[in-house]
């Protein structure tokens, strides 16, 4: 961890530099929807887009190392924390311009949809099927009911690399299936950080895409163990099939270590039902994706992110 001596020092610069309050051990089990993981050594929100640049450039300029996290819904966070700054987005502005909708990074897929309904917009409906963020959205261009992001992004404002502003388009931002440019940074340099997305839909009857916001809303309920703690979809599905699919067909529905469990009623969810640990949520999706190669010969890659220090994990599974 950082020294207590620095961390006081650090987050005291931040308040004074960029008013913004931090705070020191701060466990992140409760800004994730696994409702895993422990605490920060540094934690600090950033509530508009001109917070979160300030302190992204602030931990760059001082090689602090740091993580960026929306509503935690695709991230399994180390039992052992995260080492440095976290720094939570909610910057949630968003407005409607014609047929465009621009939000800022912090605003919730889910509001994203409702929003652009009550404007008379459709493109968007699946976000209500995508528990995340706008950014964490265009980072992995989620995807939910046969639409994605790289589908309606028209173009995102980001953080670059030098730490200076730019627009890109969607076509530069190298989309493929729950992939985009935004994920492979260099090794050890700064990433792009989306600040705000704009997305061209087209205008249609609010009632019309209000009725496919509640055929969504019903899918979800039928199909998806909604009301757990879970991450959403632990692996990426694989060409031609299904991760669920196979999951199921290796007889691995109801497979528990600790408080971990593969969902019945979707096999590609692992959901915290009994106040499990990150360390029962990896070993349950490291077995299931031995079994599955074990059993089908298929390698399925992870759509949610580990994140933190997970060193000792590790050597315990040694």
């Amino acid at each position: 961890m950082i020294a207590d001596f620095d961390a006081i020092a650090i987050g005291t610069e931040i308040q004074r530099r960029i008013g913004v309050k931090t705070s020191r051990d701060e466990p992140l089990g409760r800004f994730t929807s696994m409702r895993v993981g422990g605490p920060a050594d540094l934690f600090a929100v950033a509530h508009n887009a001109f917070e979160l640049r300030a302190l992204v450039r602030f931990a760059r300029a001082r090689g602090l190392p740091h993580l960026i996290v929306g509503r935690g819904s695709d991230l399994v966070i180390a039992d052992a924390g995260v080492r440095g700054l976290v720094i939570q987005v909610r910057a949630e502005g968003s407005r409607i311009e014609g047929s465009r909708y621009t939000a800022e990074a912090g605003v919730q897929m889910a509001r994203a949809a409702t929003e652009t309904q009550g404007g008379g917009l459709t493109g968007l409906e699946f976000g209500l099927a995508i528990p995340g963020t706008v950014g964490g959205a265009v980072w992995a261009n989620a995807g939910a009911h046969g639409a994605d992001v790289a589908g309606i992004l028209e173009s995102a404002r980001l953080l670059g690399t030098d730490g200076g502003e730019i627009v890109v388009s969607g076509a530069e931002l190298g989309f493929g299936y729950r992939d985009s440019r935004l994920k492979h940074a260099s090794p050890g340099g700064p990433g792009e950080l989306v600040i705000e997305a704009t997305f061209a839909l087209s205008p249609a009857d609010p009632a019309v895409i209000k009725g496919r916001l509640d055929e969504i809303r019903r899918w979800r309920q039928a199909h998806q163990p909604i009301g757990l703690p879970s991450a959403g979809s632990v692996f990426r599905n694989p060409p031609g099939d299904s991760a669920g699919r196979l999951i199921e067909a290796a007889g691995l529905k109801g497979l528990r270590m600790g408080g971990a469990v593969v969902s019945e009623k979707h096999a590609n969810f692992i959901v915290n039902d009994q106040k499990g640990t990150a360390a029962d949520v990896r070993r349950l999706a490291e077995h299931v994706r031995a079994e599955v190669a074990r059993v089908h010969g298929v390698e399925l890659e992870f759509e949610i992110e580990f994140v933190g220090d997970w060193t000792e994990w590790k050597a315990g599974a040694a």
